[in-house]
């Protein structure tokens, strides 16, 4: 028999710890550590779903402390939901909706991606920002994303990629490696999670393999878009 599974995450109970351990830093060290760059490829993200869809209902994926959830509000949806594995961001998130005076527009809960916890057809858009990665399963991940998509629902995923040209491949490589970890660490106080977060993007099936890894999930009109000469791309597609 075929195995179908693609377990290149730890398992979720390990990234659930991790993530708690690191919530109160992690918006700071996200800003930080990409020099404000996540913003923008959040920002390019949404507006990708808004050119091809008008969604009313969007999922969010691993959601965080809601920074995409919130930019998608930008679509002019009915209503955004928001699941995390970790406990601790998803309050993190929900501080920040009420200090924003938008908890009436997106819903934070916990969830976990392999088992989504609503009924098939529910969502006009779902989308993740460099959550898919953290998946145990991301195969599985991403067929529960189709299947609560209504048919001609759009997935959108934003994830780091690598860049494949020199010099840059090697600039990236040794920021990743070198860097990243040491002041991840500092400001964090985790010895583990900013060491995790390089080894998890050279694990990830990312560029062609992962474009192959939507269509056995079920979507059509797959496309990559890379940004910032390939350190991270926008994935998307679409549900029969």
């Amino acid at each position: 028999m075929q195995d179908t599974t693609v377990k290149n995450g730890p398992p979720a109970e390990q990234v659930e710890r991790m993530f708690d351990s690191i919530s109160k830093h992690y918006d700071r060290l996200n800003h930080l550590l990409s020099l404000g760059t996540d913003r923008l490829w959040r920002r390019k993200a949404v507006r990708r779903i808004g050119s091809s869809c008008r969604p009313l209902r969007i999922l969010d994926i691993a959601t965080g402390t809601g920074d995409l959830a919130i930019e998608a509000l930008r679509l002019g949806p009915e209503k955004v939901t928001g699941i995390d594995i970790s406990a601790s961001m998803l309050e993190e998130g929900r501080l920040k909706l009420e200090r924003m005076g938008l908890t009436d527009r997106i819903e934070l809960m916990k969830g976990d991606a392999s088992s989504i916890g609503f009924a098939e057809g529910t969502f006009d858009a779902v989308m993740s920002a460099f959550g898919v990665r953290n998946f145990e399963d991301t195969l599985a991940g991403l067929t529960e994303m189709c299947r609560v998509l209504k048919p001609g629902g759009m997935i959108m995923v934003l994830e780091f990629s690598r860049p494949s040209w020199f010099p840059l491949k090697q600039i990236y490589g040794f920021y990743f490696r070198r860097i990243l970890p040491g002041i991840g660490r500092k400001v964090s106080g985790d010895p583990s999670a900013y060491t995790y977060l390089p080894e998890s993007v050279m694990k990830f099936p990312d560029n062609e393999k992962f474009l192959e890894l939507l269509t056995r999930a079920g979507f059509t009109r797959t496309r990559q878009e890379r940004l910032s000469g390939g350190i991270a791309s926008i994935y998307t597609g679409f549900r029969p």
